[in-house]
């Protein structure tokens, strides 16, 4: 295990803010997890995990104690079962499942971030959530060291959220996540942004999973949300509010302060509205800029790194949640980790 010192942290996130950590470690076996969080404890060091850093925000001032970086790798096919690494690229996950005719993520090709970070977000897109296909996530428990283990339903999962986010933040480290997914099955297409997109494509809005994939992989690099080097606009965290959830009698309010039919999805009993959606009405149109920050020329719920601060960022954020809570009563959430 080999300590860094004073590490730019900014390198190590999509969005390409935040000041040194004090300390950093990669580490690519159970082993070294633990010996860097026994190694903390015995210097009274603050720990922060990162994997992928696409969902991450650091601090101008950086991160006073250790960041630990996964780098655990391997996944295994067994029938329809996968088991990956927590480590391990999600994006590329997805394709090789594709390949193999596994159907059950294909929707959420193209976000950008690792495996662990599934089951914490309870990342989704396009009608799928990987709650639907997650049977089992391995983890660290970061007090005793040791290993534990969570069925989908201990998992709690939520709308862009799971235990791991709520009331266990910051308790466990996770290693690896199993999937159940469908052998040669045919993708389930809800959203009518993917059909459109499909027929654009290919004439047709029922396809395979290569079409699929394909398509949102368009839907997602015209919206400026698959990592580019070469686009301005991918250097973010992602979206960065989760769309709201209104029960009937508050999306009826809702529906009573605009002249227009406000887009929507039915979510159980109640209503799911765009954040995005949102975010134009209060004013913060695509493109609309706050010293170094601004929001995406081509999705207006992706902040983005102008040569900024973490400070400008969050500015940004703060004004628009004032502002749609001043003008519609409702509270954004915000969706990345911010350390």
């Amino acid at each position: 295990m080999k300590i860094q010192e004073k590490t730019n942290l900014s390198e190590h996130t999509s969005i390409k803010l935040g000041g040194n950590a004090k300390h950093f470690v990669i580490c690519s076996s159970v082993d070294e997890i633990q010996e860097a969080l026994e190694y903390a404890k015995e210097n009274n060091f603050k720990t922060c995990i990162l994997a992928g850093g696409s969902n991450t925000i650091f601090p101008d001032i950086g991160f006073d104690g250790l960041v630990i970086k996964m780098d655990l790798r391997g996944v295994s096919f067994e029938s329809d079962m996968v088991t990956a690494a927590a480590g391990e690229n999600w994006d590329d996950l997805v394709e090789e499942c594709v390949k193999k005719g596994l159907a059950g993520i294909e929707a959420l090709s193209g976000i950008p971030g690792s495996v662990g970070a599934t089951p914490i977000q309870n990342v989704g897109a396009y009608g799928q959530e990987v709650s639907d296909v997650i049977i089992n996530v391995r983890a660290i428990d970061r007090e005793t060291l040791k290993e534990v283990e969570f069925k989908n339903r201990e998992c709690e999962f939520g709308y862009r959220t799971s235990r791991f986010k709520t009331k266990d933040k910051d308790k466990y480290i996770i290693t690896e996540v199993q999937y159940q997914l469908k052998k040669d099955a045919n993708p389930k297409i809800e959203y009518d942004q993917l059909k459109q997109k499909l027929e654009e494509l290919f004439g047709a809005s029922d396809a395979d999973l290569n079409q699929v994939r394909e398509a949102v992989l368009e839907l997602r690099k015209g919206k400026s949300m698959l990592i580019d080097p070469k686009d301005p606009n991918t250097q973010s965290a992602g979206s960065f509010f989760t769309n709201p959830i209104l029960s009937k009698e508050e999306f009826n309010q809702l529906q009573e302060k605009v002249d227009e039919n406000i887009p929507s999805f039915p979510d159980g009993d109640n209503i799911k509205v765009p954040a995005a959606w949102l975010v134009e009405q209060a004013g913060f149109k695509k493109g609309h800029t706050h010293k170094g920050a601004a929001t995406s020329e081509n999705h207006s719920l992706a902040l983005v790194n102008r040569g900024g601060t973490t400070s400008d960022i969050l500015e940004l954020a703060e004004k628009i949640q004032k502002s749609i809570k001043e003008k519609f009563n409702i509270d954004l959430e915000i969706e990345p980790n911010i350390v």
